[in-house]
């Protein structure tokens, strides 16, 4: 039995960078934790269109996987297919947005998203609305930069930096989410910057599986 972490845009860098993410969590479970790349993804979700179009190859890469299947995350912050897919399978499935946020709540009052883009945004409070939890949000605040422009570090660092100290200093976010998984380097040295809790989306739903994984076989 797999947990597998489903990355649904088609950069294999991206889907390395979460292995590379839940290493130590992978190390710690049960079960083998696999990550795959969505080939016939966009190279990074950026729109909703990006987001819908998406749900079906997502749909059938989960359906060839489903055997062997202890748990599903799908690796996207906007958690494409996850109402569809939750349908589709027996098996317990995340999204690392609805875990990310759901950690955050657990580790401060009020926290804080950095999103790649602005046009994420409307997005985000839409899922949040949905998930009851917009007044536990201190601020919503884009990078501008686009899921390809992630792979330039210095650059990357140093707006995650900006917009961190703003939702820290401005916004009061106790606890800021990582609102991308090509974020996924960047967590420690985010967290040693500002000084408070950050939450890497992919790192938070491989926990959850694990522990889902734990109390089914305690059940």
């Amino acid at each position: 039995m797999t947990i597998h972490i489903l990355n649904p845009n088609s950069l294999v860098h991206v889907t390395d960078g979460i292995a590379r993410a839940v290493a130590a969590i992978a190390a710690a479970s049960a079960v083998p934790i696999k990550c795959h790349t969505l080939a016939e993804g966009p190279p990074g979700i950026e729109t909703q269109a990006h987001v819908d179009g998406v749900v079906t190859p997502l749909l059938l890469q989960a359906k060839g996987l489903e055997v062997d299947a202890s748990a599903f995350i799908i690796a996207c912050f906007s958690d494409p297919g996850l109402a569809a897919l939750r349908e589709q399978s027996r098996r317990p499935v995340l999204g690392i947005a609805e875990a990310a946020i759901l950690t955050a709540m657990t580790l401060g009052q009020r926290f804080g998203i950095i999103s790649i883009l602005s046009k994420s945004i409307p997005r985000h409070m839409r899922y949040l609305g949905a998930m009851g939890v917009l007044d536990r949000l201190a601020g919503d605040l884009p990078l501008e930069l686009g899921v390809q422009a992630l792979a330039d570090e210095d650059q990357t660092f140093a707006r995650l930096v900006a917009v961190g100290r703003a939702l820290r200093d401005t916004r009061g976010a106790e606890v800021v989410i990582l609102g991308c998984a090509g974020m996924t380097a960047f967590r420690a040295r985010l967290e040693t910057e500002l000084g408070i809790c950050v939450v890497e989306p992919c790192q938070a739903a491989a926990a959850m599986a694990v522990g889902r994984v734990a109390l089914a076989r305690a059940q």
